[in-house]
């Protein structure tokens, strides 16, 4: 069994009942400019708002194949939107983050007609998607340009995500970030400052795409500089299992998708 059939049996038993998905939604003007909505049935009208960034080494990756994620915390009451982005070799860095940001600033005028609140505003994002949520936290310049304001992101969720990976050894990687020059505006880690949205930053020790200590060094970086990191490690986990967490199936074995609500919560309550 491949990792497709998985990611398929994880789908067909996604929660349906009391979500209702709003498909192929247009955020920009190309093909790669949609994103569904995942919008639970009795929403409250201050309903926490989650954007979910897959990964896929900025080369590959489909919002369908995210439905278990988004499904699984809309039926718990997030209102989770889950965008596709241009990827290499159509673009390269830093379009995808363009796209996300756009992505961002488009969901934050939506969410207010569908029970969701705009200033509960959460980043999610999976390997390659969490360096994308977390710079995009991070870096002001992204989400400025698309006309949001500075501090309109209420917390970010990075899972096995890569964000202190230089050197770039990859010729792939060196051609997605182009010239060696500008390889650390790529990097979350660059952009932290006291002024950071709070973090909670997840990875599984048996990780061998990503390496951990990305997680730790951003977190160690956060908590220097006087903003919230919270660290879970993940015994055993690989980098995928981590990610499956949020299936309804596994998420009784897997603590991850608890761990993400309570932060979801607990940043609402702190505000």
């Amino acid at each position: 069994m491949g990792a497709g059939f998985a990611v398929d049996l994880l789908n067909r038993l996604a929660p349906r009942r009391g979500v209702a998905v709003r498909a192929g939604l247009a955020y920009g003007p190309g093909p790669r400019h949609r994103l569904d909505a995942y919008v639970p049935a009795r929403a409250a009208v201050s309903a926490p708002v989650l954007v979910f960034f897959y990964g896929g080494g900025w080369e590959e990756g489909e919002r369908g194949m995210y439905r278990f994620v988004a499904a699984a915390m809309a039926a718990r009451g997030i209102l989770t939107l889950v965008p596709d982005y241009r990827l290499y070799p159509e673009v390269r860095f830093p379009a995808f983050m363009e796209d996300a940001a756009a992505a961002v600033a488009w969901a934050g005028s939506f969410v207010a007609t569908q029970g969701g609140d705009p200033g509960r505003l959460f980043l999610m994002g999976h390997s390659a998607g969490a360096q994308i949520a977390t710079l995009l936290a991070l870096d002001p310049r992204y989400l400025r340009a698309a006309g949001m304001a500075r501090g309109s992101i209420a917390g970010v969720i990075g899972l096995a995500g890569p964000y202190d990976f230089l050197p770039l050894r990859s010729p792939t990687l060196k051609a997605i970030f182009g010239p060696e020059r500008a390889w650390p505006a790529s990097q979350p880690i660059t952009y932290v400052t006291a002024s950071a949205p709070p973090m909670l930053l997840a990875a599984g020790t048996a990780d061998r795409v990503v390496d951990p200590a990305n997680t730790q060094r951003l977190a160690a970086r956060l908590r220097a500089a006087g903003a919230a990191a919270e660290v879970r490690l993940y015994r055993g986990l690989g980098h995928r299992a981590l990610l499956g967490g949020f299936a309804s199936l596994l998420a009784p074995l897997l603590p991850v998708r608890r761990a993400a609500l309570r932060f979801i919560v607990g940043c609402g309550r702190a505000a």
